[in-house]
């Protein structure tokens, strides 16, 4: 009696008469060696989509999706090692990222497409079992595709809101005082540059913290700090003024100079309506208001000539954050970390006696939420405006250092949302690729400042001496150029106008061990 063959067993047909044999290569395997070979090149065939259709023997279609992942790879790598930054700057263009978002949910389902079709071509009379369990790997390797592609979609939608929420383009927003940034590689056509800041060695970005809140009557700016940035090293600089600074200039060539001949003061250096944060408000009340053109923020172009004509610089932005919104950024950051040397009152009013119920205490490397770190620079009960400026150096510092890629990564719909309720800028959406570059030199750049004080290096807020204060700022900005001494150095140093940030902002373990809390 002939052998039968082993029950579940499957062969090819014999050969008719005349036709070659089939291949040993060919022969069918065992239904459960053959379930798991559909199973390993279904999975296979997700990380390199076109692989499991080759397997499947069908090669056009694998051949042609496999070349052309391969191909879009090997093309971003390529863009990445030469020109990292234009790839990034993407990431700061509306009509790019909304496009990008399109394409995400269609590679998306084209992928899913890809793995559910190599299983089915893949698997041969499967039973109940085999079916159900291939269903079940199909489905998770597609949601492992779907879900992190579709995440990027809602990121690059929600980016695109935030970019058009916070900057407006260059024809639809006006400024009196912005710069025309014509830099080679910055706009439509033009050849990238192989240093996009050549043309511009440095950048002078006026940032401003407002109380705008219910229940008050506009925008007051208590803190007005400058960063001027060296395009080149990224290394910064920041010059804080008080917010009770008086009589600040404006240009010989401006027209409020013709309204504010003696600089911003009625003559009586206590009137609190003409210190510097007063500006923003009241200068707009006071004068026409076309007086320097056509523009979206009279005030914040106020203070851009004013600051600017006090510092000896020319203030190419302004980024307003309304410090009541400011608490939704910091939690969006995750919080920031600063280090505390002393007790800071959370609330309070010296001036009125009323004692804060609150502090935040001495101590190393704290997180601070969005709560703690407001009142960490606004906190002055027990201390002055001083002390508050030498703070909000350090939570500038703290917060470029907390916006790393992994960070950002994390949390960047949260940050994206947070930023469109209290950043206010001119900066165009036109000058955010550029930005992209800048930011990853200030990344790596150090940061320097001075605190402009009254009584300290001959400052007064009452009576400000401005050629003086422009001698300081000049020989600032030479020592943020200047390489560190070496430690080893046993010759005296000389005395730097600006400080080192890091510095400034370290724990002071002697002088938090000291601290007692304010009674």
């Amino acid at each position: 009696m002939p052998e039968q063959p082993e029950q579940g067993a499957w062969e090819l047909p014999e050969a008719s008469a005349g036709e070659p044999a089939a291949p040993e290569s060919r022969r069918r395997l065992h239904p459960g060696d053959d379930f798991r070979r559909a199973l390993l090149y279904t999975a296979a065939g997700t990380a390199l989509p076109g692989l499991g259709l080759l397997a499947a023997r069908r090669r056009l279609a694998g051949g042609v999706i496999l070349g052309l992942f391969l191909t879009v790879l090997l093309s971003l790598g390529i863009w990445a090692a030469v020109d990292l930054n234009s790839l990034a700057s993407l990431a700061v263009r509306p009509s790019a990222l909304k496009a990008l978002s399109v394409i995400l949910v269609l590679v998306a389902l084209a992928w899913v497409s890809v793995v559910a079709a190599s299983h089915l071509a893949l698997r041969r009379q499967p039973t109940r079992r085999q079916r159900a369990a291939g269903g079940f790997l199909v489905g998770l390797l597609c949601f492992a595709i779907a879900a992190p592609l579709g995440y990027a979609a809602n990121l690059t939608y929600v980016q695109a809101g935030a970019i058009n929420k916070v900057f407006g383009s260059e024809k639809d927003t006006k400024s009196a005082t912005r710069p025309n940034l014509n830099v080679p590689g910055s706009g439509p056509g033009q050849p990238p540059a192989a240093d996009p800041w050549a043309a511009k060695p440095r950048l002078n970005v006026l940032l401003l913290g407002g109380d705008a809140d219910k229940g008050r009557s506009g925008t007051r700016t208590d803190t007005v700090i400058l960063a001027s940035i060296d395009t080149k090293t990224g290394d910064t600089v920041l010059f804080s003024l008080p917010r009770n600074t008086t009589r600040m200039p404006f240009p010989k060539d401006s027209p409020l100079r013709r309204y504010y001949p003696r600089g911003f003061t009625d003559g009586n250096s206590d009137n609190p309506e003409f210190f510097l944060n007063a500006m923003y408000r009241n200068v707009p009340n006071r004068v026409p208001e076309n007086v320097l053109g056509e523009t979206d923020n009279l005030g914040a172009d106020t203070l851009k000539l004013s600051v600017g004509a006090a510092l000896g610089l020319n203030v190419d932005y302004y980024v307003l954050i309304n410090l009541q919104g400011f608490t939704k950024l910091i939690n969006a950051l995750g919080g920031i970390r600063l280090n505390i040397n002393t007790y800071i009152p959370i609330g309070g009013n010296t001036d009125r006696g009323i004692k804060p119920k609150e502090y935040l205490e001495p101590g190393k490397n704290q997180l601070l939420n969005g709560r703690s770190a407001l009142w960490y620079a606004r906190g002055r009960y027990g201390s002055d405006d001083y002390a508050r400026m030498d703070r909000q150096r350090c939570v500038i510092n703290a917060i470029i250092e907390q916006a790393n890629p992994t960070n950002m990564l994390a949390r960047y719909e949260k940050i994206a949302k947070a930023g469109g309720d209290v950043v206010f800028t001119d900066m165009p959406q036109e000058v955010l690729p550029l930005m992209v570059d800048l930011s990853l030199r200030v990344k790596n750049g150090n940061v320097r400042s001075i605190v402009f004080k009254t009584g300290s290096d001959g400052f007064a807020s009452g009576r400000p001496n401005y050629p003086q204060m422009r001698t300081r700022v000049k020989a600032a900005l030479g020592e943020a150029k200047a390489k560190p001494a070496p430690k080893t150095t046993t010759k005296k140093k000389p005395q730097k106008e600006s400080e080192d940030v890091t510095d400034s902002c370290a724990y002071d373990p002697k002088r938090a061990e000291a601290a007692q809390r304010p009674r």
